[in-house]
């Protein structure tokens, strides 16, 4: 066991699934030499050579063709995209091609990779920068979407992904990257894909959320503890979503808060809001909230704090819906 931030978790976890299995490859902008743009990578060039980790061209949609095509040949690529907003030139590649193989053979391929990439905001950073997408991958059929919450999270998850026989779609919250530090053992571990986690029970409101969210959502329980009892799920997977987890916790509490710092329209959360609202119709007192973004493309960082949902947001949507009749 060691004391991890969320870049020595994701690191711990290429390094143990480098060492454990000779088809994975790390490929990527940057990822060899200098480690990867935040170092999740550091160190794994001067490990294992550079046929094994790769430092690729300034090209995103030849990026994961290449990891298509190691995938259908016996490798395990882990592809990174050094920010959220450039994984909008690896679209053609995933949905026209990687999420289709298994379909597309009838089950003769799949295509075993992970893609890899910070999101978010709160960094104070450029445009294309602090973006969150997953909308578009958990849209898609034959992608399974990843956003840990912490540290031990990251590694657990990450191996899962990394072991997958079908493509995931990793989001790493940059603005975690190095924010918590947790036990985190150095052996390799899996936390099963599709399956929520319960980090606090509570009898009054469920908060539903992932990835940096979580961690204001905490926060926010904190602010309103007293007045209200939080049951908070972190989801882990964005795709499959652990429906049943959700379900039992609303059956449960009556009431649902679900945040993520994605836009508004078109969210993961709309879509968890209506599988709630048709599974436990008669179970809510009262109507599900949902915090998030606006629905606008994300502000320079002058506006940023007034764009993503922030804690006093959070605790205000949590007193409202647990005291609605």
């Amino acid at each position: 066991m060691a004391v991890m931030n969320m870049v020595d978790a994701l690191n711990s976890a290429l390094d143990n699934e480098l060492e454990r299995d000779p088809r994975v490859v790390v490929l990527g902008e940057d990822v060899g030499r200098d480690g990867g743009v935040f170092r999740v990578t550091q160190s794994l060039l001067k490990k294992y050579g550079e046929l094994r980790v790769v430092d690729t061209p300034l090209a995103e949609s030849a990026i994961v063709g290449a990891s298509l095509g190691m995938s259908l040949n016996g490798l395990k690529p882990v592809a990174e995209v050094q920010f959220d907003g450039f994984t909008y030139a690896t679209f053609d590649q995933l949905f026209s091609h990687v999420a289709r193989m298994r379909t597309r053979t009838r089950g003769r391929f799949t295509a075993p990779l992970v893609v890899r990439f910070p999101y978010g905001g709160l960094v104070r950073a450029l445009e294309h920068h602090s973006e969150s997408p997953e909308a578009f991958f958990c849209h898609f059929p034959g992608l399974k979407v990843v956003a840990p919450s912490s540290p031990y999270e990251a590694k657990g998850l990450l191996i899962a992904a990394i072991r997958d026989p079908d493509p995931v779609i990793f989001m790493e919250p940059k603005r975690l990257y190095r924010a918590i530090k947790e036990d985190v053992p150095e052996t390799p571990y899996i936390i099963p894909l599709g399956e929520a986690r319960v980090v606090q029970e509570g009898s009054d409101v469920t908060i539903v959320s992932y990835g940096s969210m979580l961690q204001s959502c905490l926060e926010a329980v904190k602010l309103v503890a007293g007045a209200a009892s939080c049951e908070v799920i972190d989801l882990r997977t964005l795709t499959p979503w652990d429906e049943r987890t959700v379900i039992d916790s609303v059956g449960k509490t009556g009431r649902l808060v679900i945040v993520h710092e994605a836009p508004r329209n078109c969210g993961l959360g709309g879509e968890i809001a209506a599988t709630i609202q048709q599974k436990c119709f008669y179970k809510l007192s009262a109507p599900i909230a949902r915090v998030t973004s606006w629905d606008i493309i994300t502000p320079l960082p002058k506006m940023e704090t007034r764009h993503f949902p922030s804690v006093s947001r959070i605790a205000k949507a949590i007193i409202e819906t647990a005291t609605l009749q």
